[in-house]
C-alpha cells in the first residue's frame, strides 16, 4: 500500500488515502475523512509506481 497526500476538492484540507498499486487501474468513491463529503478518485498505476491521481466533487 501507497499513503498518498492530496486536498479535498471540498474543505481543501489536506488528507491522506491508502493506495493499492497492486490493482493498475482504480475508480471508486470514498468520503472526506475531515468534512464526509464523496469524493470521485481515479488512480492509475505503472510498474508498480504511481501513475495518475485525480479526485473530484460529486454534484449532490
Amino acid at each position: 500500500m501507497i499513503e498518498h497526500f492530496f486536498q479535498c476538492p471540498y474543505c481543501w484540507e489536506e488528507i491522506s488515502m491508502l493506495l493499492d498499486p497492486s490493482i493498475r487501474e482504480q475508480k471508486y468513491i470514498e468520503d472526506c475523512e475531515n468534512c464526509c463529503n464523496p469524493i470521485e478518485v481515479s488512480v492509475s498505476f505503472e510498474d508498480g509506481e504511481l501513475n495518475s491521481f485525480q479526485v473530484a466533487g460529486i454534484d449532490q
